[in-house]
């Protein structure tokens, strides 16, 4: 495996521990490159996170970013003006496959769309690449991104990097999974009801769901929705910062998004990081009385416990979520019946069942359901809000259920309670999105199983600098506490597993190498 000059492996080091390394000359990008996609070679075949390689532009990049690096030091030596390097100059970032990135397969996990080349980056992809970002690869997602659970009849299923017969939670697995098991430093996902956030929290890494318009989403398909929001994955919360302030600039395409509010992103590549001792946070469980199970309320109740001892405050809060995921589904109906209208008439029975159902479900609800939904949610978000007049943070459960076998779309019970549809067992993350109040997600241990168990750290609307400062300071500490320490993957087990979980039996020659 390749490895830097102290033989520790480039892979494993965090995005600005890496930049620091490429900046000061003891790591060259196409190294780091190299260490990541021997990484991906040597683990994909059991876990199924990178999809789509693209180590043939990812070599040319690299490869580039060392000359830039080169030239910065020629012109130091000499005193002329060197090449101003971007803030992921030479860094392996992996790309979520529903965004673009040029000459690549955009696919959304559906074989119609199999040959479907991007032309173009999306702008979340080009805001990456002008920074000087190495694009590694596409992740896996559900068919057309919908589900909590990273199985598609295109590539197949990706599988929790510590237990790799169970989900990593979805929609942005992938990007999840090539985290944990080092194929890249950073990722990108997004999220409406949690995919960012699920899929964080199974895997053990970190996730952020910033205010929505925080980062620009050209593609949306509605105006004014909490929902679309593309958002930064990473290794530590300060790497998840550094890509945020990247993906949140505001430029020329950004203007294409009515979400947008004025924002200097450059504010959030550096964060002040407070004195624990100072900080107020409120506990729920629950958020007020959604469906979540025993095993999780035990394993939260646990992390409170210790929580409480090192910060100034913690209690429960009142916060009442519980007419949200009702909200939600409604909300979502309206969203489904917008972008399906023109193809559900041509669906063949390969299509999300998912998809379909929500589809049904939104054409046969009446108009007047989804304007009391939306009067509900003003209530929600205004309630919300009054939580942070005594509390700087809630904190609550990343999912309701530890991570289960990854053939089954959805659970069917948590503790004997039907779930009714794809979205129950999601109301947790679903909840907070109705509101649309910032969120990181946290490592926060492993859990009896022995697979990751993650918290939500809920802030103010549009303080999400603040909020992931203090999530540097929890993560902190969370790394000194043996309940509350995530140990990465056991890479050599895992290369040790059958590689047979992912392909459902389907063709595994459907990826694409570029």
């Amino acid at each position: 495996m390749t490895t830097t000059d102290n033989s520790k492996p480039g892979c494993e080091l965090t995005a600005l521990d890496a930049r620091a390394a490429i900046r000061a000359g003891t790591l060259s990008a196409s190294a780091l490159l190299e260490s990541c996609i021997d990484q991906v070679e040597r683990l994909d075949p059991v876990v199924n996170a990178l999809v789509i390689p693209t180590f043939t532009q990812a070599r040319k990049a690299a490869q580039w970013a060392d000359a830039r690096c080169a030239q910065a030091t020629a012109d130091d030596a000499a005193a002329s003006p060197a090449p101003v390097l971007g803030a992921l100059h030479g860094l392996p970032v992996a790309i979520k496959d529903i965004q673009n990135i040029a000459g690549v397969a955009t696919t959304w996990g559906d074989p119609a769309l199999r040959d479907s080349i991007a032309v173009v980056d999306s702008p979340i992809v080009a805001r990456i690449r002008r920074a000087g970002a190495v694009l590694i690869g596409k992740t896996n997602v559900p068919q057309k991104s919908i589900g909590a659970n990273t199985v598609n009849p295109l590539f197949g299923a990706t599988g929790n990097p510590y237990a790799p017969e169970r989900t990593c939670g979805g929609s942005s697995g992938g990007s999840a999974v090539a985290l944990a098991t080092r194929m890249a430093p950073l990722a990108t996902g997004s999220d409406h009801g949690g995919s960012l956030r699920i899929p964080a929290c199974y895997s053990g890494v970190v996730g952020v769901r910033a205010t929505p318009g925080m980062v620009p989403n050209e593609q949306r398909g509605m105006p004014q929705t909490n929902y679309a929001v593309q958002g930064p994955m990473a290794r530590t919360v300060r790497d998840a910062a550094l890509l945020l302030s990247v993906i949140a600039q505001r430029d020329e395409a950004s203007r294409q998004d009515p979400m947008v509010f004025p924002y200097d992103a450059s504010r959030l590549a550096t964060l002040d990081v407070p004195d624990l001792a100072g900080v107020r946070i409120g506990v729920s469980a629950d958020l007020g009385g959604v469906l979540v199970s025993q095993a999780v309320r035990e394993e939260f109740a646990q992390r409170c416990a210790v929580v409480g001892d090192l910060v100034g405050h913690c209690a429960p809060c009142s916060v009442d979520l519980t007419a949200a995921p009702g909200v939600d589904w409604h909300l979502r109906q309206e969203l489904f019946a917008a972008a399906y209208a023109q193809e559900a008439a041509h669906w063949g029975p390969d299509v999300n069942p998912n998809v379909k159902a929500t589809y049904a479900s939104a054409i046969a609800t009446p108009m007047q359901d989804i304007a009391r939904a939306k009067q509900t949610q003003l209530q929600l978000t205004r309630h919300m809000g009054d939580m942070f007049d005594d509390f700087d943070v809630v904190i609550a459960p990343g999912v309701s259920i530890p991570p289960f076998a990854w053939q089954q779309l959805n659970p069917e019970h948590i503790d004997g309670q039907p779930v009714k549809n794809y979205m129950a067992w999601l109301e947790l993350t679903a909840a907070l999105t109705v509101v649309g109040h910032p969120v990181v997600t946290l490592p926060c241990g492993l859990d009896g199983q022995g697979t990751p168990f993650g918290i939500q750290l809920i802030g103010p609307m549009y303080d999400d600098r603040r909020l992931l400062g203090i999530a540097v300071a929890l993560e902190a500490a969370f790394a000194q506490h043996p309940l509350l320490a995530t140990p990465p993957p056991d890479f050599g087990w895992l290369a040790r597993q059958d590689a047979g979980c992912k392909t459902l039996g389907r063709d595994v020659q459907a990826r694409h190498s570029n």
